[in-house]
């Protein structure tokens, strides 16, 4: 930049904002007006072409159609809700279903923009998706599984002991209805026979002998057994208990 230019430069940077009008001759200044000119001009057809590509592909997308695939699968009267990588999704009396390209004529294909590079990548990237919830389904199911299991596990366990507790208590009972029962058998046994007179003149009062009386040491035998397992289940009884 020459000495001129430059003095010129810092008298336009001196002057007060309202009086900063670009000095004619100025290259700089025109070069700017210049690029900002055909930027905004570049801008405005950019715009414009995004904005006809989309009218476009909304009145592509919104009417309905009647398609048909190379095997010969119809769709009447369907409408197109949404355009993917790798097919449309149709949409009519019969449902939603989604058409892969793959399943399309060439003309259908070229009208939806179809790319077999991007609907590969796009199809790869759903597959792993896709593979990825049937993992996490799987992990959540083996885990539910996993659960429920040691819930049933559990549910046994105390069934099984609620059950022995049961039979236990059942045969505590049962042996103190036999220690009872013995014990009264046992008394009767110990008791003097049938009394009578006899002697001289029949004034002597007399026991009969006890028919019961010989079987005395069974007796005490068996309820010194029952005693014993009574004091066995006891100590069970307690020790489930707790």
């Amino acid at each position: 930049m020459d000495c001129k230019l430059f003095e010129s430069l810092e008298r336009w940077a001196a002057l007060p904002l309202t009086r900063r009008a670009p000095k004619k001759g100025i290259l700089l200044d025109r070069a700017t007006r210049d690029t900002r000119r055909e930027s905004v001009q570049l801008r405005q057809e950019v715009n414009a072409r995004v904005l006809s590509f989309l009218i476009l592909s909304f009145i592509s997308v919104a009417q309905a159609d009647d398609f048909r695939t190379v095997t010969g699968k119809e769709y009447k009267n369907a409408a197109v809700s949404r355009v993917e990588p790798d097919g449309i999704v149709l949409t009519n009396k019969a449902g939603i279903s989604k058409v892969y390209f793959t399943e399309l004529p060439k003309d259908v294909q070229e009208r939806f923009g179809y790319d077999p590079q991007k609907a590969g990548d796009y199809s790869a990237q759903q597959n792993a998706r896709l593979d990825q919830v049937r993992k996490q389904q799987a992990e959540a199911q083996r885990l539910e599984a996993e659960t429920t299991q040691k819930a049933n596990q559990y549910r046994a366990q105390q069934q099984s002991r609620q059950n022995e507790l049961r039979a236990v208590q059942s045969r505590y009972e049962e042996l103190q209805r036999q220690e009872d029962d013995l014990l009264v058998r046992i008394g009767e046994a110990k008791k003097p026979g049938p009394a009578y007179f006899g002697g001289k003149n029949n004034k002597t009062l007399r026991h009969s002998p006890n028919p019961q009386a010989s079987q005395l040491p069974l007796l005490q035998s068996h309820l010194k057994d029952v005693r014993h397992e009574k004091d066995q289940v006891r100590k069970q009884l307690e020790k489930a208990q707790r």
